[in-house]
């Protein structure tokens, strides 16, 4: 099972400029069906300064009453960026977030480019694979057991 974020992040991350409207930030969450967006800089694209997730928009604008319209992702935006390696593991990108009570981690490589991100679903999805293997073998294990004692 590969356990480096490099193996199972995300690649093509979806992005925004700062000066992208926070309701162009959401139609592009909705035609890109992700729930959040990282925000790069305007002329070093590769270069995440910050994130805008679903639950921003809603908390920050819409639960305020303020015009997505007026506002934009700079608004808004996390720029506390919580950042991985590609090859880190798995189980230690879940301590950072963890340490950082975050659902995603910008993977960045060594120039500090963006590269990736993932996010505790990515996370959940690999442990599960890996505990149905496991069930999966411990099933084969205990039938291989059964046929050889009857």
């Amino acid at each position: 099972m590969a356990t480096q974020l490099k193996d199972f992040g995300t690649a093509v991350v979806a992005v925004v400029e700062p000066e992208t409207t926070a309701l162009e930030v959401a139609q592009l969450m909705r035609r890109h069906h992700v729930g959040a967006m990282v925000v790069v800089d305007a002329e070093e694209k590769s270069k995440a300064i910050g994130i805008v997730s679903d639950r921003d928009l809603v908390l920050e604008l819409i639960a305020e009453e303020l015009d997505p319209a007026v506002f934009t992702a700079g608004d808004i935006m996390s720029g506390n960026l919580i950042l991985a390696k590609p090859d880190m593991d798995a189980m230690d990108a879940v301590q950072l977030m963890n340490a950082h009570c975050v659902r995603r981690l910008v993977i960045e490589d060594d120039a500090g480019r963006l590269v990736g991100i993932v996010t505790m679903e990515d996370v959940l999805e690999l442990l599960a694979h890996g505990l149905a293997d496991l069930a999966a073998g411990m099933i084969g294990a205990r039938d291989r057991e059964i046929s050889h004692r009857v």
